[in-house]
């Protein structure tokens, strides 16, 4: 996983980044440039590779701080007990359109292999998730596309505008229908901040800056429910992964953050809790993998975890210095998320952490507009109001930050409450201990410790299956 390679593709036909020149036969002809490009598929043959050897989560195979354990990377996946080495601090490259223009929403594609942009002008872009050069630019809204995402059954992409529009998209990026979802009232934009749809992709929920929260039909694209409560716009909305609940939060810092119940008749109210902690607009709502956890992102510079099990603040991460604009959960890790603010910094963190495992305080020089992870979790993107997108993935093993002003800092919250600054890679491994205890132990017990394969101990697997192992 994360091997930077010269070279690569470049346009579609695969071919080097170039510069113009002048040829043997006067012709403009371009010369090859190296292209950093972050090739997966090693990482997944290694770990399709030994799988069949993890059967428990300890088992995974330790990494070593040193480069050259960088090609025994795996993806995230096969190391769910160490957080740190998810985290994507490593700077891949940033990418930018020919008109710039402010970029409002990023959205990987199912099988992970473009990046759907879209930006201030209307259009959307698609970038090559391999190589990170542009691919397909296609004039999609009249207006400035605010938000996107994909159905659960990964078929459809729903978009949404500053005028009020919501349009269908196929995988082919072919439209097929439109609704004018919020209407646009006199000398002001009625713009659809958030679009979110139902675990079964039957209903649809978008939000708007004329302050309601509507459900939809996703089939007959009929309106089927108003929900009225907030006292501003609306910024986001999201429904539960798995329930017929949804969040929304708005600007009104009186009633930030509300749970709606969709199923309600009219004659019913739909308002079923309002959380007050924030003491400012919440820009950004996101629930959790397991459906218990709702994060919230809001202009205090807070990050805010609820337990919707107990309807009660669980934790506040402390760490922005200005607004929080986005948040994004890991597709593989439930306790861990990232965040950007309007200042241009990205802080990952992890749930029971006393501060960020990783935080990259110069990542953009504006503010951050929307976070995406890679369905794989090894590749992170973030578009910015500075006309950019950047890549970012994780740091090699052993790699250090250096002295460079925006390097990522990683932090370890170890069990006894103090953050400690860690090794990208070892993810709190104790080094000192473990040299300790190497040079303590006796000559059959260290032989015993350097034997097999590193991270695996044989000993205890065949005490504890020595029944099936026979």
């Amino acid at each position: 996983d994360d091997s930077y390679r010269g070279g690569g593709g470049g346009g579609r036909r695969g071919g080097h980044d170039t510069m113009y020149g002048q040829g043997f036969d006067g012709k403009t002809v371009r010369k090859a440039v190296k292209r950093l490009t972050v090739d997966h598929h090693s990482s997944i043959l290694h770990y399709m590779e030994h799988r069949p050897m993890m059967m428990r989560p300890h088992h995974s195979p330790l990494m070593q701080p040193h480069l050259s354990y960088h090609i025994r990377m795996m993806p995230p996946l096969a190391h769910p007990d160490t957080i740190a080495e998810a985290a994507c601090g490593k700077f891949i490259l940033s990418a930018m359109n020919k008109d710039r223009r402010p970029v409002f929403c990023c959205k990987w594609t199912p099988e992970g292999r473009r990046l759907v942009t879209g930006i201030s002008s209307g259009e959307l872009t698609l970038w090559n998730a391999l190589t990170f050069n542009f691919d397909t630019l296609q004039k999609a809204h009249d207006s400035a596309v605010r938000c996107m995402t994909w159905s659960r059954n990964q078929t459809w992409m729903i978009t949404g505008d500053d005028m009020g529009l919501v349009k269908y998209w196929q995988s082919n990026m072919n439209e097929v229908a439109r609704i004018q979802a919020h209407h646009v009232q006199v000398n002001s934009k009625m713009s659809v901040r958030q679009i979110s749809l139902s675990p079964t992709d039957a209903k649809l929920a978008t939000c708007a800056d004329d302050g309601l929260v509507k459900i939809w039909d996703f089939l007959t694209l009929r309106e089927e429910q108003v929900l009225r409560g907030h006292g501003a716009e609306v910024r986001t909305v999201d429904w539960h992964p798995t329930k017929g609940l949804v969040a929304s939060g708005s600007r009104d810092a009186q009633q930030p953050i509300k749970l709606w119940d969709p199923r309600t008749t009219p004659d019913a109210s739909p308002l079923l809790r309002t959380m007050f902690h924030h003491t400012n607009s919440v820009n950004d709502l996101k629930w959790s993998k397991n459906g218990h956890w709702l994060i919230s992102a809001s202009s205090d510079a807070l990050v805010k975890l609820y337990d919707i099990r107990v309807m009660k603040e669980l934790q506040s991460f402390r760490g922005h210095k200005s607004e929080v604009t986005s948040v994004a959960v890991h597709p593989f890790y439930e306790t861990l998320f990232v965040s950007g603010c309007t200042g241009g910094s990205l802080m990952y963190w992890e749930v029971g952490g006393e501060r960020e495992v990783c935080a990259i305080h110069s990542a953009h020089e504006q503010a951050i507009w929307c976070l995406d992870w890679h369905p794989m979790g090894h590749i992170l993107c973030s578009g910015a109001n500075d006309h950019s997108i950047k890549f970012w993935t994780r740091n090699r093993p052993g790699v250090t930050a250096g002295d460079r002003q925006d390097a990522p800092v990683y932090y370890d919250n170890s069990a006894d409450g103090n953050a400690q600054e860690v090794i990208p890679g070892m993810s709190g491994y104790d080094l000192s201990t473990a040299r300790s205890t190497m040079h303590s132990a006796s000559p059959a017990t260290r032989s015993g410790l350097y034997s097999g394969r590193p991270g695996v101990d044989r000993r205890s697997h065949y005490n504890n299956h020595g029944n099936n192992a026979q």
